[in-house]
């Protein structure tokens, strides 16, 4: 069995996610908590299971909801290039959302995200910079709000990424700072700025995660 456990702090608040995942066959079995669900006395709050299949199906419980989420996904091959499909449905909010894409080569990456509920469509490209493409730029377009997002970031040797958003509808710009290494950890510190406001002081994230198993 895994277990990983991530606690997230922000000035205004902390919280703590707990998740466990036992192997069943290819497939696997996940319970996630948050601090909602013990914060007075044990609850339902914030509880969810889940059945994961990778690359083919995720559906999840929420149990304070008694909502199911339904994921399926798959890629084939469309005149030599992989296209990748994935079909998520709200069971209870009755929300569907289709999400492709196809990668024309290593370094250049097409997608496209539909919600049927709000008609939302936001069209991203994805294109990965230098031989070992560390570095990614990632300009995304809304065509039902007729703006763009934009994100750059840069991977380092030994886990260290910096990454860099900014979306021109709330002109909030965006700094993050990630860890994934085995050795020295995994966390997150994050920080956004609004350039609309006069007052520049940012709004800090820190996120960290510990995962082990038994």
């Amino acid at each position: 069995m895994k277990a990983s456990l991530k606690g997230r702090y922000e000035p205004e608040r902390a919280s703590a996610t707990a998740t466990f995942t036992v192997a069943a066959g290819d497939a696997y079995l996940k319970t996630s908590m948050t601090e909602a669900t013990f914060a007075k006395g044990p609850s339902l709050n914030g509880l969810a299971f889940s059945l994961e299949k990778p690359g083919c199906f995720i559906i999840d419980y929420i149990v304070p909801k008694q909502d199911f989420r339904f994921q399926f996904m798959n890629t084939v091959r469309l005149l030599e290039k992989p296209v990748s499909m994935t079909y998520t449905h709200l069971l209870g909010a009755r929300q569907t959302a289709v999400d492709g894409s196809v990668a024309f080569d290593p370094a250049n990456k097409l997608s496209v995200n539909y919600s049927f509920a709000s008609g939302n469509c936001k069209v991203k490209y994805v294109y990965a910079h230098g031989d070992l493409r560390r570095t990614l730029l990632e300009p995304v377009y809304d065509l039902t709000n007729n703006t763009w997002d934009f994100a750059a970031s840069r991977k380092f040797e030994g886990g260290d990424t910096l990454k860099a958003t900014y979306q021109t509808s709330s002109k909030v710009l965006g700094l993050e700072w990630n860890r994934d290494s085995k050795i020295n950890g995994c966390f997150k510190i994050s920080a956004a700025f609004n350039l609309a406001e006069s007052n520049l002081m940012p709004k800090l994230m820190a996120e960290s995660t510990l995962n082990y198993e038994i």
